[in-house]
């Protein structure tokens, strides 16, 4: 894994894990990385020291567990904006809407929307590939 440090076209710095500088450039060529802060796709590498380990404590750069928490909901918040603006809200009528896109029923589209644990279930023992969506504190919704 490799770890960039990343801004925005409005000066946003956020940061990004990555398998491999190829998935990086690979990611934003598609347009999938966007800023998590504004939803900008207008993202580029920014510059960032190295984080080397000081003796046998703690290393320099580090995140606490607070910070941590911050990225992790920052990252779902950003999820959680890409599907609503990317994919199609089919409401309560997702399990049938999924299962008619996997069965070439209708054109395939992304789409979200919700389902019972039950109809997940099924669906994925159908083969239909679908995964829950992260649920935001209050506050964090947008």
């Amino acid at each position: 894994m490799i770890r960039y440090a990343l801004c925005c076209d409005r000066d946003h710095d956020f940061d990004g894990w990555f398998a491999s500088s190829e998935t990086f450039d690979r990611q934003l060529a598609a347009g999938e990385i966007s800023c998590p802060h504004c939803g900008s796709p207008d993202v580029r590498k920014a510059l960032m020291a190295p984080n080397i380990a000081k003796g046998a404590g703690r290393s320099g750069g580090a995140d606490t567990p607070a910070e941590i928490a911050h990225k992790m909901s920052m990252m779902m918040l950003a999820l959680k904006k890409h599907v609503e603006e990317n994919c199609d809200y089919v409401g309560d009528a997702f399990a049938e809407e999924a299962r008619r896109i996997h069965y070439g029923e209708t054109e395939h589209r992304d789409i979200y929307g919700e389902t019972t644990p039950e109809e997940a279930r099924e669906l994925i023992e159908e083969g239909v590939e679908v995964a829950p969506l992260p649920i935001l504190p209050r506050g964090n919704a947008n």
